[in-house]
């Protein structure tokens, strides 16, 4: 897989995947013998799987309060 498809495969990754292979690679990182440079691969990685969750946590937020105040709105409207 080329880097650009990594990175599409990021982009596209949901939250819940994103999770699970951050968590995969923390218990990578801490219970087993691994190389330098494939520790450093897997912390990249990592570091790249938190912001995807970052962002995608960003994003709800963002959604529950246009939600909230929409609801908001429209209470106004009624009364």
């Amino acid at each position: 897989m080329t880097k650009e498809n990594k990175a599409d495969d990021l982009d596209n990754m949901s939250f819940e995947n994103a999770i699970k292979e951050l968590e995969a690679i923390v218990e990578e990182l801490e219970g087993s013998e691994i190389s330098l440079d494939d520790a450093v691969s897997a912390y990249e990685r990592g570091a790249k799987l938190k912001n995807i969750c970052q962002k995608r946590l960003d994003e709800a937020r963002l959604k529950v309060e246009k939600i909230k105040d929409f609801d908001k709105s429209d209470k106004t409207l009624e009364t």
